[in-house]
């Protein structure tokens, strides 16, 4: 589980992409991938950590500026090196949002140096 309380920074207006001072979609997922990293930290082993993969949101309610908004998150499925989730956020006892994500399970390091080349590589490209 994970919360936020929100604030005008997670508004869409503020976010520029909406003129409403409403809790925007990229804010509720964050509190999803919080809620979903959180749930799964403590079953990692040295140097493993979690990337979200995808994600699928349905937005069902608004909430404003000072609301208290809620993720609680299930794993429901492991496949190779990809764990989904079912998530709810919840405002109160309201569902506002409910979504499915994916984390990845990867190597910490390896995933580092991998994500270093690339972002090289577009550099070379580029100049």
């Amino acid at each position: 589980m994970a919360s936020l309380t929100v604030r005008p920074l997670d508004t869409g207006i503020t976010q520029g992409f909406s003129d409403l001072p409403v809790l925007a979609t990229t804010a509720t997922i964050n509190v999803v991938e919080s809620a979903c990293s959180a749930a799964i930290a403590e079953h990692f082993e040295k140097g493993e950590t979690s990337v979200t993969v995808g994600v699928a949101v349905q937005v069902r309610g608004s909430v404003t500026i000072g609301s208290e908004v809620r993720a609680v998150v299930r794993a429901v499925e492991l496949t190779d090196d990809i764990l989904t989730f079912d998530c709810e956020i919840h405002q109160d006892q309201r569902i506002i949002a409910v979504a499915q994500l994916q984390r990845r399970l990867v190597d910490r390091v390896s995933f580092m140096a991998k994500s270093a080349a690339e972002n090289l590589r577009t550099t070379d490209v580029a100049s």
